[in-house]
Parts: structure tokens; sequence; C-alpha cells
């Protein structure tokens, strides 16, 4: 069900952040989406609020779709690069700098998925309940609350970036397995692509139009994605160069963290009703 009470909504938000923070101190790459579908879960429970079967089910399946996704097309664009390197013959240092120039653009590809599909895991559950009234501003251009919601959003992920980025960062470069600057900029490339695909309501319409199967339009995780990638390519070079004590630990935490966010927003819930009187729901 549709969180519609302020109080509810920042007890789901606070529990998807408190389970992805205490993940990312351990340095694993965990999943804002399934810390928020967990919270919100945790909100059902408590309120006996019905959970959408179907949406659920798709979001499920979209988890463990999107890192085998990932995998295979990294695989695939890193054996065509790697045909194009060969046959052309490139320069180490020339390929140095077109990584590199690659790599900023594939940064700026992935920043611009991860905020079209993951920004409803930030601000989503307070969509229906939002507090703010659209602004006009320069005397005609209204920001409405919704985009005042983005905004926010925006910014607390900037602020994650700069502050706790690193340990998580450190995993995912050289934790599972060690990257090539070009396999480094593969990765980057099949993690925004999977994001695209689950984010892009004009390729929904395309396939749609084609009469060929739809991807679901929901937030699919993004450290999923970049994990998948970066196995699927350890894979290819051989899976004993993976390190998969770490790849399990990480699998691990995709598991409990929706069952821990869940725990979390529930209790949360019961002290704010119960101990100081909040409205957690509204009949």
């Amino acid at each position: 069900g549709a969180v519609n009470a302020v109080a509810g909504a920042f007890v789901v938000a606070f529990s998807a952040a408190i389970s992805v923070y205490l993940m990312t101190l351990a340095r694993y790459p965990v999943s804002t989406s399934q810390a928020i579908v967990g919270a919100i879960i945790g909100w059902n429970l408590f309120t006996g609020s019905p959970t959408d079967s179907n949406a659920l089910s798709k979001i499920v399946i979209t988890w463990i779709a999107c890192p085998i996704l990932s995998g295979i097309i990294a695989v695939i664009s890193y054996k065509i690069i790697s045909f194009f390197i060969l046959k052309r013959k490139i320069h180490m240092f020339k390929l140095d700098e077109m990584t590199r120039y690659g790599l900023v653009l594939m940064g700026a590809f992935g920043a611009f998925a991860l905020g079209a599909n993951n920004i409803a895991n930030v601000v989503g559950v307070f969509l229906p309940v939002s507090p703010f009234t659209e602004i006009e501003l320069f005397g005609g251009f209204c920001v409405s609350p919704a985009q005042q919601l983005f905004f926010l959003g925006s910014l607390a992920i900037a602020v994650g970036v700069v502050t706790y980025s690193r340990r998580v960062m450190d995993t995912v470069g050289s934790g599972i397995f060690k990257l090539s600057p070009v396999m480094a900029l593969v990765a980057v490339w099949a993690h925004s692509v999977v994001l695209f695909l689950f984010a892009s309501q004009q390729l929904e319409q395309l396939l749609l139009d084609l009469g060929l199967p739809t991807l679901p339009l929901v937030p699919v995780s993004s450290s999923q994605a970049i994990v998948g990638a970066v196995v699927g390519m350890g894979l290819l070079k051989g899976r004993h160069n993976i390190r998969w004590r770490t790849v399990g630990g990480i699998a691990g935490s995709w598991i409990t963290t929706p069952i821990f966010a869940c725990l979390i927003s529930f209790i949360c819930l019961f002290i704010l009703q119960n101990v100081f009187q909040q409205t957690v729901y509204l009949p």
C-alpha cells in the first residue's frame, strides 16, 4: 500500500537509510531498492495494509535479472571492444587517452541513469504526502512539489557520494576482481545501460509498438548492476580470478538488507505510534 502519512514516510525512508548505511560501513554494495522495498513491507505489516504481490514479484524478478543482464552486456561489450582494439592496433598511450575520456563519458551516463532510475528510492515514499507546495520562480518558472523532492533527493545522493562512497568503491573496484581501465569502462557502461533499460518510458513504448515484451519500469539496483558486470568480466577472464568470498558476502548482504529494513521499519513505527503518539497511518 501507499505510505499515506508523513511520519510513516519518514520511518520508511529512515529504515532504508540505516540499513544501507550499516552495510556501507561493512563495505558491501547493497541495494537501496531492496532496502526501501523491505521498509515499505514493514510498514504494510504494521498497518495491516495489503502488499501488491504482482508488483512485488516484478521487483524481485528484476533483482535476479539485473546482475545477470548486466554481466551479459559487459561480456559482449568487452569482447567487441577487445576485437576493435586488436584489429586497429591502437597504441598504448592512445588507448589510455581514449579510455580516460570514455570513463568520464560513461560516468556521466551512469550518473544520469542512476538519477533516472534510483531517485524513486530516495523520495518516492514522500510523493503521496509531500509537505511542499508549488513554488514560482523568476516570474513564471514553476517548481512542483515532486520536483522539489527530486532536488533534495539528488542533493542527498551527492552528499553520500562525497562522504561514504569510498568503502564501497574499493570493494567494487578491486575487492571482487582486479579491473583494468578498459574493463572499468565496460563495467560502468553495462551498469548504466541496465539502469536505463528499466527507466526508459520511450523504450517501453517502442517495444510495445513493435509487439515485443517490455521491461518493467521499476527501480533496479545500481549495486547489483555493477557487481554483475564485474563478476561477468571476471568469469570471462577465468573464475579463479574472482574473490568468491567477497562475492558471497555481497550476495548475503543483498538477502539480509530488505529483511533488516523491514524489521527496523516495523519497530520504529511501533515506537513512533505508541511512545511518541505520532500518526503513521491514515485509515
